[in-house]
């Protein structure tokens, strides 16, 4: 099997790492996560649209079946599933079974951003929600929710889904510019990091919206953002470079400062998790599968 990576950064890649029953194949797979038993779940573009499997990628089971329109973000926080719905603008929280423990939004209600191509500079920001992208969990139990697709906008709520704020602007480069915010999480010490992905950088804020700093992220905007038991962030790029011979994909690591640590290259790259061993799984749009990351240093 291949390796990438260098020094303690070194991984051995495993392509199509899940095993689905015989004759089943992926849709689009937009976001992997896994629980604290390194379960691992696979998030599709197509009914069941959750595919769970065990550490070593045998299949367990599926669920969401005509609940989720057009599946976009999924997180595992404390073994509860945070899910963001794109076409129907709600954001939904799951127990690990699939059962529906509360929806934020109304499905099918969009803010008014004057926004009706996915992935536009948005004329002007609004309220929740027009395609969210990504809904996460807060360290005093509020919930906060990237609005990136048709605004460009974080929402924070209280855990009954009460809004308490929402902040940012369509914009290229001030502090509080997004342009399709796509990925956040949240740290220890009350940070939070935002991916604004076509702006090619990652935007860190306190936990009430208040500007810290920027570090930019390359060539490709990132799409996901995943912290691991060491700290560190775990950063997915998937738009393709220009240069001859250059890799569809890219994985990143860096510390909280965001300096770069490792760099290596993938296939198209939508999501990303990272289980308590330190391994890397990237959700693959393009070939539909995904692929595992095992760290060998």
């Amino acid at each position: 099997m291949a390796q990438v990576g260098e020094g303690k950064f070194t991984y051995e890649v495993v392509e199509n790492f899940l095993k689905l029953p015989a004759g089943q194949s992926f849709g689009l797979v937009s976001r992997v996560a896994v629980d604290s038993q390194d379960r691992v779940y696979a998030f599709q573009r197509k009914d069941p649209p959750v595919v769970v499997f065990d550490r070593d990628g045998n299949y367990l089971n599926s669920w969401g079946a005509g609940v989720i329109k057009n599946p976009h973000g999924l997180r595992i926080i404390d073994d509860k599933v945070y899910i963001t719905d794109l076409n129907d603008s709600v954001a939904l929280i799951f127990t690990l079974d699939g059962k529906l423990l509360q929806q934020i939004g109304t499905r099918g209600e969009c803010s008014d951003t004057g926004c009706d191509k996915s992935g536009a500079l948005v004329p002007q920001a609004a309220g929740p929600f027009n395609y969210p992208t990504e809904l996460i969990p807060g360290l005093s139990d509020d919930l906060y929710v990237t609005d990136g697709y048709r605004n460009s906008r974080v929402h924070r709520f209280s855990r009954d889904g009460r809004l308490l704020k929402s902040w940012g602007q369509p914009g290229k480069t001030a502090p509080g510019d997004f342009h399709l915010p796509h990925g956040l999480v949240v740290t220890a010490d009350g940070k939070l990091y935002v991916c604004d992905r076509e702006n090619r950088r990652v935007q860190v804020f306190t936990t009430d919206g208040e500007f810290i700093s920027m570090f930019a992220t390359g060539k490709r905007g990132p799409n996901d953002i995943a912290l691991g038991k060491d700290g560190l962030f775990y950063i997915c790029e998937q738009l393709a470079g220009k240069e001859p011979g250059d890799s569809p994909g890219y994985v990143q690591i860096r510390d909280a400062a965001g300096n770069m640590l490792a760099r290596f290259g993938a296939r198209h790259t939508h999501g990303i998790g990272v289980d308590s061993r330190g391994d890397i799984y990237v959700a693959l749009t393009t070939d539909r599968s995904v692929d595992k990351f095992i760290r060998k240093s």
